[in-house]
């Protein structure tokens, strides 16, 4: 599907000229272009018309939450036909884990989640993942912050169609495998509840139920349900049901984790008993022994993103995957305000390295967690000319 442009007003000024520059160069192969212009001059219509000519899935990326929720709401008004998505930290309070050493104090992770938002980062990856290409994310710096695998959240998709034979118990299983929850009760984002042949399903990234009914071994009919009122708004013959959370994986993956962490925590207990560091081997032994057993009863564990690596199957000191990676080979990024963004990007992986550091050195994680960081400027700017067209905003 092609991009369709909708404003009540056509290009002025200087816009058609530099509409027309920067879309020959993203058509010649220019990799890096910079558009200048000062507040109010217009630049997101200009932004908006190349988007409309290149017709590339597109990444607009900020320095911070409101003004990509500004750009949000003035993309979605000139594409309304087209998927414009949120991509920001579901975080509205976050507080990181630390250790002191001076003062002996360790700190623990606190945070709440904004469930509004986490709907539509969930929103975001699955747009991504269904083979549109008529895409614009607007996005904060979150973006290059490490998120599950893309082939996970692949493979915990599950692809449903009328007439399709399944047992019903086996697509239950499923969407327990991508992390969606059984109630009785009032349905919730990422929870299923089953009444006899029928399971409704109130995935995360939308507002509606998806309804599916078998007869015996076979899905008889699917349906969007408005959650509230039960009505059915309209009848399917097929539909994606994505994962129900953005770090799924795979159970193959789990038990392969598990064993890799066991060594790693082995050869840790050892360096410390070397150095002499009792207390710490007995701290690392004792936390990460505690994580094991509960990512072997339930899947997860408070901090599992410190484990990530392990789950990615990535080798130490790799990148991590990103909402990057979610994207199509070929893509155009915008970069906002680039005289911030720019610095607050090569800023992020100084700042999560350092208090992750005191972490391991005192026994309070496994060397793996630093890994779980956001992209170095180096690795994004490696990424981006690779992959894409790359325009700054001044």
């Amino acid at each position: 599907m092609s991009f369709k442009l909708v404003a009540p007003f056509k290009p002025a000024g200087d816009q058609p000229k530099a509409i027309e520059l920067l879309t020959n160069g993203i058509l010649n192969g220019e990799k890096h272009q910079t558009l200048l212009g000062v507040t109010g001059s217009g630049k997101t219509f200009t932004m908006a018309n190349v988007i409309a000519n290149v017709n590339k899935p597109t990444l607009v990326l900020s320095h911070n939450k409101t003004l990509a929720a500004q750009l949000y709401n003035e993309f979605k008004h000139f594409f309304p036909e087209n998927a414009v998505e949120y991509f920001v930290s579901y975080y509205d309070y976050y507080q990181p884990e630390a250790y002191i050493p001076v003062t002996d104090t360790y700190i623990e992770k606190d945070l709440s989640i904004n469930e509004d938002i986490e709907k539509l980062r969930l929103s975001t990856t699955s747009s991504l993942l269904s083979g549109r290409t008529d895409i614009i994310v607007v996005s904060s710096v979150s973006c290059l912050y490490g998120i599950g695998n893309p082939e996970d959240f692949k493979a915990n998709t599950i692809f449903v169609r009328r007439g399709q034979k399944i047992d019903r118990n086996v697509f239950l299983r499923k969407l327990v495998s991508g992390l969606y929850y059984r109630t009785d009760e009032i349905l919730k984002r990422g929870s299923f509840r089953v009444q006899g042949d029928t399971v409704d399903v109130l995935v995360p990234y939308e507002e509606f139920v998806v309804r599916v009914v078998f007869w015996d071994t076979e899905i008889e009919n699917i349906a969007i349900v408005e959650p509230s009122h039960g009505t059915i708004l309209k009848e399917l013959e097929q539909v994606n049901i994505y994962p129900a959370s953005i770090f799924v994986t795979t159970q193959e993956r789990i038990n392969r984790a598990i064993k890799e962490i066991q060594n790693d925590l082995f050869r840790q207990i050892n360096y410390f008993q070397s150095q002499e560091k009792t207390q710490e081997a007995k701290r690392i032994k004792e936390r990460v022994n505690f994580d094991i057993e509960m990512i072997q009863e339930l899947g997860y564990c408070s901090g599992i993103e410190n484990y990530s690596r392990y789950f990615d199957g990535r080798k130490p000191g790799s990148r991590p995957f990103c909402l990057l990676d979610y994207f199509p080979d070929d893509f155009l990024t915008f970069i906002d305000e680039s005289h911030v963004t720019l610095p607050q990007i090569k800023a992020m992986y100084g700042g999560d390295h350092s208090r992750k550091i005191n972490l391991v050195e005192y026994g309070f994680r496994l060397p793996a967690a630093i890994d779980n960081r956001p992209l170095k400027f180096e690795e994004f700017k490696i990424f981006a000319p690779i992959h894409n067209s790359l325009v700054l905003l001044e």
